[in-house]
């Protein structure tokens, strides 16, 4: 079916479908709020069993987990334990050597690569820069879903995210010419114009200072419950992740070590995983992380 709807401001009409791939809506997400999944369907993206490695090393073992609409989900651990990998093979940038990757009940494996891009956007830990205006690069995002030409509606929607992302004033600049910082907002920006139903995100914050780092969470959180899709993200600020994300996966050796929300990020857990000991206080009803030494 067909449904007119607000995106950041524009309102537009596309189509849905229940429980294959997307469907959206506008909802608000307060503090203590609870998650939207559709009534009979399955996590929006599920990772089932999969396993990987680069020649004899195995980097991810029996790995399952899953996000649903309406849901953030910061995947966690020290350097080196899959977790850049593991987002990989959830688009199929790298085929799991066992395993399955489901978007609602279909097999990416099974997909077409502009299907794939149609319902998951992702953004890299690091983004090659060319020769390219910020704008150029923004519209890109809409690939995907371009037919012959490109409509109003796409430059109405890269519009909208440049001015949402603080880009409108710099959008003629190339991309070879910015700041590593200002590249991946670049990136960010055009992975929500695709308007997946999904976005990975490998360390969104990584190449910001302090105030772009909320900013960009902030936006990302908008996104997720403005149109009631999905992210999942890596991520090393335990801070950030508490304070912007739903679901939390720790992962050890290759392996979950545990699944949960903000109650089950213990001090234990966090020392267990990091090898660190911590303390867990609360701020503002919030759970902030404070190494002991």
């Amino acid at each position: 079916m067909t449904g007119d709807h607000t995106h950041d401001g524009v309102t537009h009409e596309h189509e849905h479908s229940h429980c294959d791939i997307v469907h959206n809506h506008p909802h608000s997400h307060e503090k203590g709020h609870e998650h939207h999944t559709d009534d009979g369907c399955h996590a929006l993206l599920k990772a089932d069993s999969v396993e990987f490695e680069y020649g004899a090393a195995k980097v991810l073992k029996d790995i399952t987990v899953d996000v649903s609409r309406g849901e953030i989900l910061a995947i966690l651990g020290p350097n080196g334990v899959g977790k850049s990998t593991l987002l990989k093979c959830m688009n199929m940038i790298l085929k799991p050597k066992g395993g399955t990757i489901f978007i609602g009940e279909m097999d990416l494996s099974k997909m077409s690569g502009r299907d794939i891009a149609k319902n998951v956007g992702y953004v890299a830990q690091r983004n090659e820069s060319a020769r390219m205006t910020i704008f150029d690069t923004v519209l890109l995002g809409r690939k995907p879903h371009l037919g012959w030409k490109v409509t109003d509606h796409d430059y109405e929607l890269v519009y909208d995210a440049l001015e949402k992302f603080g880009l409108s004033d710099m959008q003629l600049r190339y991309i070879d010419e910015i700041s590593g910082g200002e590249l991946q907002r670049v990136c960010v920006c055009r992975a929500i114009v695709q308007e997946p139903s999904v976005l990975l995100l490998d360390e969104p914050t990584s190449a910001l200072d302090m105030s772009r780092q909320m900013e960009i969470l902030k936006l990302i959180r908008h996104v997720v419950d403005r149109h009631n899709c999905a992210t999942i993200m890596t991520m090393h600020d335990l801070n950030l992740a508490l304070r912007f994300a739903d679901k939390f996966v720790f992962m050890k050796g290759g392996k979950i070590h545990k699944i949960c929300d903000r109650s089950g990020v213990t001090p234990e857990l966090i020392e267990e995983v990091y090898g660190i000991a911590v303390d867990v206080i609360s701020h503002n009803n919030m759970p902030i992380v404070v190494p002991k030494f």
